[in-house]
């Protein structure tokens, strides 16, 4: 089978980070390889990066089968891809899969679409194409989205070949994480074993949490020719004893990478000899969901953490010249004071990176029928379900109130002489101007939002 995997463009609405970071499509490296193994061809077109169409690429490859993957704001994009193949050539199979496909595959039914891999998908992809190459349908199984059918069992193992990064040799150089350049992907685990409220992490995996051997994330390693590191778990930072094993056979493998990886508060303050112990392993900088400097907003996420955790973890990552980059929930309740206050702890921390997403109940967590009633955009504009855009209506202030104290607020810790000159010192003046052109594209779409006051 001729098979061209297709990584979609964000929609012009959705306010991405894809203009500070663009990373490798690993999803479709790992389908690359492991259909490549059974002897079907694959090509891998990353239309973040494109500047030809989907309709070149189809008419360059002739492709048997199109395979998309992609988050809760690709749907739409997703859809519209399917029509255009379709259209193309009727004959083309179109099978997508992905995160939102794997917890609500409902979502992308259209008469375009084929088929819906909603669990195993690298094992349920390649067996459609095998089933595809003999010339018969696959037949009806659980995996593949069918309103009949029970939803399946999910895989607790994960035993397939690495994924081929050479199929996206022609975009490498492009693909970065804020000052993290040519950054390569690696997920040696998968699910987590906590229960935050907001989070759509534990859906994916049916709640259940497995790692990796850690030979074989080793043997991964020694193989990828980047020293900047993404490790993409949900969160890294759960057992002490696997890590500090990590670090033992980096240093007796003699890996010399740098790692950027999520982990959370409580962990890195009660963990700092693991923390000191990586850093000299090549940690770089953590992804922290601080989420906020208020304890009842914190426990009613059932964050499992308290202000004071949160400073403690924030002072050992600077201690130990580890960036961190912060993540934030701002309130549906909160007025211009909650956001002055949020930005006076970030300044006392000294936190120079931040990500702030206003509370979104995503489809299936438990927060989300609670807010169903007070949703300000539609379902189906998946486009706007970024963790960006506002889904719920304030309850204190105007949407353009909001938008105006979010953009105030990143403007206060990130827009600033110190800031400023922080990055200059740290990563250099041509890569701090590079990442300020990406956040002036995100400001502008935010202006936008406010104009519109929706």
């Amino acid at each position: 089978m001729r098979v061209l995997l297709v990584r979609p463009k964000p929609h012009k609405d959705t306010l991405g980070l894809q203009n500070v970071m663009v990373c490798e499509p690993l999803e479709l490296e790992y389908l690359a390889s492991n259909a490549e193994a059974r002897g079907h061809k694959t090509k891998i077109i990353d239309m973040i990066l494109e500047k030809k169409s989907l309709s070149f690429f189809l008419e360059k490859y002739r492709p048997d089968a199109v395979g998309i993957t992609g988050y809760i704001s690709h749907v739409n994009i997703i859809k519209g891809y399917a029509k255009e193949i379709k259209r193309f050539s009727p004959k083309i199979k179109v099978l997508v899969g992905g995160v939102h496909a794997e917890v609500c595959p409902e979502d992308f039914e259209c008469a375009w679409i084929d088929y819906i891999i909603r669990a195993n998908g690298i094992r349920t992809f390649v067996g459609i194409l095998d089933s595809l190459e003999n010339k018969r349908e696959p037949e009806r199984q659980p995996c593949v989205y069918d309103k009949e059918l029970e939803a399946p069992k999910k895989e607790t193992s994960f035993n397939y070949l690495f994924p081929d990064r050479s199929k996206v040799n022609r975009y490498r150089s492009e693909y970065y994480y804020m000052f993290h350049k040519n950054c390569s992907l690696i997920k040696t685990s998968f699910g987590c074993p906590y229960n935050c409220k907001f989070c759509f992490c534990r859906k994916i995996t049916d709640g259940k949490y497995f790692c990796r051997d850690l030979d074989d994330i080793i043997s991964e390693l020694k193989g990828i020719k980047e020293r900047e590191i993404y490790i993409v778990d949900d969160d890294f930072l759960v057992d002490r004893e696997r890590i500090l094993e990590f670090c033992r056979r980096l240093k007796e493998e003699r890996i010399d990478k740098r790692y950027l990886i999520y982990g959370r508060a409580d962990f890195i303050a009660g963990n700092e000899d693991v923390i000191r112990r990586f850093t000299k392993a090549g940690l770089r900088a953590v992804i922290v969901g601080l989420e906020s400097c208020d304890k009842k907003q914190l426990d009613s996420y059932d964050k499992r953490t308290d202000v004071l955790m949160n400073e403690r973890a924030v002072r050992i990552l600077r201690k130990y010249g580890v960036e961190c980059y912060g993540t934030f929930i701002t309130g549906l309740d909160w007025e211009r004071k909650d956001f002055e206050a949020l930005g006076r702890w970030i300044k006392k921390l000294g936190i120079v990176f931040v990500n702030l997403q206003p509370l979104t109940p995503l489809r299936k967590t438990e927060m989300y029928e609670r807010y169903r009633k007070d949703f300000i955009i539609r379902e189906d504009e998946y486009e706007k379900w970024d963790l960006a855009h506002l889904v719920v209506r304030p309850s204190k202030i105007s949407v353009r109130k909001f938008y105006f104290y979010t953009m105030l607020l990143y403007y206060k810790i990130m827009v600033n002489p110190k800031s400023a000159w922080y990055m200059v010192r740290k990563y250099g003046l041509w890569d701090t101007l590079k990442l300020s052109g990406g956040a002036f594209k995100v400001n502008l779409q935010y202006v936008k939002k406010l104009i519109q006051g929706r």
